[in-house]
């Protein structure tokens, strides 16, 4: 790991606006751990924000390998959840020492304006452009809208994963980003307990990684297996990984639809998700929202053969590095899993590529450098 630059001081670094850390959940987790655990590696002081019930004892939780941790209350309701997370967590950090604050989501920076009264330098992580997701109602989008316009007003800089969502904020806003994307650290494993729970062969699977809500398409995943399990039912089966806290009803759908040969695993994670990534045949990217995905970028550096639906984001991510099928049409996302099954030389092929250009573009070090940097410059500046 990288030592602090020996002209530079430690900062005191707090981290907004996700469920907290070990990553248990989605991205900004695995970004929130992956960020805090080096940061503090180089000597700065981090702490880390997560979530507790509304009702229970919140403030300080035992350190994670150096890195300070503090949950404050929330509802755990779709719609509730994270303003009002957002909000407490805002509140604490008023009586609490910082020197720059990285905040998480748009959806978190309406009530960003009390960061501002610390004086401390606010940074806010966009994320992708999430009222475009299906699962927000109209309320729900018009926050997240909001939300852009606060993150605007009331950043330092503001932070893009892909230039993609940058050109957007550009076009739509006036306002220029940092760019900066997710990292990759693989671990390869071999096959081993994961596999054997869940009944799965060594390059025998395809695998999907996504949250289970609807404009990430596990259905349109499940309906393009579906067309291979009915020309042949001893095709290589779809591993499903996730699961959705607010999604009951689109959950069963999926259930419903699957053929047998359809493996639902829930959420997975260190190990185990390590074991599923390291095994796997090809891997699908089917999202629709949002800039750069972190399952994607992982799947990547496993040196897996990835087919990703073909959104702007995507696409800048994967280069000539993979394949992609038209956005949404996932009768050619059938057909193209169906040529690259029968080729396994091709698929290797894709998988080195896939490989060499997670690792020389993607890494977790170069990544918190760039934001060490940006950092320093914000308080300089």
């Amino acid at each position: 790991m990288s030592a602090l630059q020996p002209t530079k001081r430690p900062l005191r670094i707090a981290l907004l606006g996700t469920r907290g850390i070990p990553a248990r959940y989605g991205g900004f987790e695995t970004f929130a751990e992956q960020v805090s655990l080096r940061m503090a590696e180089r000597g700065h002081e981090v702490t880390v924000y997560g979530r507790c019930r509304l009702l229970s004892r919140w403030g300080s939780r035992p350190p994670l390998h150096g890195v300070m941790r503090r949950d404050t209350p929330t509802i755990f309701h779709k719609y509730l959840e994270t303003p009002l997370h957002a909000l407490t967590s805002f509140v604490d950090m008023l009586f609490r020492r910082c020197d720059v604050v990285l905040l998480c989501n748009a959806a978190n920076s309406p009530f960003a304006w009390l960061l501002r009264m610390r004086r401390a330098p606010l940074l806010i992580n966009v994320d992708g452009i999430e009222r475009n997701r299906a699962k927000w109602n109209s309320l729900g989008k018009l926050w997240y809208r909001l939300g852009e316009r606060c993150s605007v007003a009331f950043a330092t800089r503001v932070v893009a994963d892909a230039k993609v969502i940058a050109d957007y904020y550009l076009e739509e806003y006036g306002c220029g980003s940092a760019v900066i994307p997710y990292g990759v650290h693989p671990h390869p494993r071999q096959a081993g307990a994961t596999l054997s729970r869940f009944g799965l062969s060594p390059k025998g699977y395809i695998l999907y990684v996504s949250r289970l809500e609807p404009e990430n398409n596990a259905l349109g995943v499940i309906e393009a297996h579906n067309r291979l399990a009915s020309a042949d039912p001893a095709v290589m089966p779809l591993v499903v990984v996730g699961d959705a806290p607010y999604a009951a009803d689109y959950k069963e759908r999926l259930r419903s639809v699957a053929n047998p040969g359809v493996i639902f695993t829930g959420f997975q994670f260190g190990e185990a998700y390590e074991e599923l990534q390291s095994n796997c045949y090809l891997y699908v990217q089917a999202t629709e929202v949002g800039g750069t995905h972190p399952a994607l970028i992982e799947s990547m550096s496993y040196g897996n053969c990835v087919v990703a639906n073909g959104t702007p984001e995507n696409l800048e991510v994967i280069g000539e590095a993979a394949v992609s099928f038209p956005k949404n049409d996932f009768a050619a996302l059938s057909q193209l899993l169906s040529g690259l099954l029968a080729d396994p030389i091709r698929v290797r092929e894709l998988g080195e590529l896939a490989r060499q250009r997670a690792l020389s573009e993607y890494s977790w070090e170069a990544v918190v450098s760039l934001y060490e940097d940006l950092f320093w410059g914000v308080l300089d500046g």
